[in-house]
C-alpha cells in the first residue's frame, strides 16, 4: 500500500480477495440521516458484500443515555459482536454505503474496545456496486464468537472533560459539522439544540475528508488540518452532531500519525441541548 494513503483504508481489490478467509471478518455499519433519504437495514437486506453482517448503530448503543448511538459498556459491546462472530483478535473490515461516513465510527468503536487489526473500506458500498463487485442477499449465520474488550477510555471525552477543554482552552477542538451549522446560520437538524459552535473550536466538515466516498491522500489530509488552523503536533479532541461524523476526523488524524486525540461522544447533541454551556457564533 502506498506510503500517501491511510493504512486503516482498505481497498475493494483486497477486500474482495480476502473474502472468505479465516478470521476475516466484514461488517455493514451503514447510517444515514433523515435528508439522505436511505435506509441502512433495507439496503443491507437487499444487497450486501458476502459474509457481511450488519451492524446496527443505534441498537448497540447506551440504553440507558438520553442521548443516540452513545457508546456501550465493554460487556454489552463484547457480547453484541460476538454473536455477529467477531473476535478482538480477527481483521475487521468495516464499510458503509457512501463510503466514509458512518464506517470510521464503528473503526473507532472497534479498536476502543481492543480490537487491533480494524479497517475502513474505501468507497463503501456505492463504490464496491458501481464497480460490478459480489453482492448477496443472502444473510449469514456467523458462529458465535468470544470477543474479550480491552477498553480504552481515554480515547473518549465526557461532558465534564469537554466543559473544562472549553473553559481552558489548550486542548483544540474539530468539529466536522458543515460550515452552516458551525456558524450558526443553519438550523441543527435535531429539535432543541441551540445553534453555533463551542468557542475556540475549528470547523472541519466532514465532507472534505473524502471525495466520491474515497478518503484523501495523506499530503490531502496534512493540508486540510493545516488551513483549517488545527496544529498536529498538539492534542485534539473531535465533535459533530452525535458523535459519528467525528470519527472521521478522529481517523483521518490518526492515518496522519496523530495519537493525542479523543473523541467527544455527546457532541453537538448534548452540548446544544443544555442552557449552561458556552456557544458562539460565526465562522470563527
Amino acid at each position: 500500500m502506498s506510503e500517501e494513503k491511510s493504512r486503516f483504508v482498505v481497498s475493494a481489490d483486497w477486500v474482495e480477495k480476502n473474502l472468505g478467509a479465516p478470521e476475516f471478518r466484514i461488517v455493514d455499519c451503514s447510517f444515514y440521516l433523515p435528508a439522505q433519504k436511505r435506509n441502512a437495514a433495507e439496503e443491507y437486506a437487499d444487497a450486501h458484500i458476502p459474509g457481511a453482517v450488519l451492524f446496527d448503530q443505534d441498537r448497540i448503543a447506551d440504553h440507558s443515555s438520553n442521548l443516540a448511538h452513545t457508546i456501550p459498556s465493554p460487556d454489552y459491546f463484547a457480547a453484541e459482536v460476538g454473536k455477529l462472530g467477531i473476535s478482538e483478535t480477527d481483521t475487521i473490515v468495516v464499510y458503509d454505503g457512501i463510503g466514509v461516513f458512518a464506517s470510521p465510527r464503528i473503526w473507532w468503536l472497534f479498536r476502543v474496545m481492543g480490537a487491533k487489526n480494524v479497517y475502513v473500506l474505501n468507497g463503501g458500498m456505492d463504490g464496491w456496486k458501481r464497480e460490478g463487485r459480489p453482492v448477496t442477499s443472502d444473510l449469514p449465520e456467523p458462529a458465535p464468537a468470544l470477543f474479550k474488550p480491552n477498553f480504552d477510555a481515554s480515547k473518549i471525552t465526557t461532558l465534564d472533560a469537554m466543559r473544562r477543554i472549553v473553559a481552558d482552552g489548550e486542548i483544540q477542538i474539530a468539529d466536522a459539522r458543515s460550515a452552516g451549522r458551525f456558524a450558526g446560520t443553519d438550523p441543527e437538524p435535531r429539535a432543541g439544540l441551540r445553534s453555533g459552535h463551542m468557542p475556540g473550536a475549528k470547523n472541519l466538515p466532514s465532507s472534505v475528508f473524502a471525495e466520491n466516498g474515497k478518503f484523501k491522500s495523506l499530503p490531502e489530509l496534512k493540508k486540510t488540518f493545516e488551513a483549517s488552523g488545527i496544529d498536529l503536533a498538539k492534542p485534539v479532541v473531535t465533535s459533530c452532531g452525535s458523535g459519528i461524523t467525528a470519527a472521521i476526523i478522529t481517523l483521518a488524524l490518526t492515518s496522519l500519525g496523530h495519537t493525542d486525540n479523543t473523541l467527544y461522544d455527546g457532541s453537538w447533541t448534548e452540548w446544544g441541548a443544555l442552557d449552561d454551556t458556552p456557544i458562539v457564533t460565526g465562522k470563527d
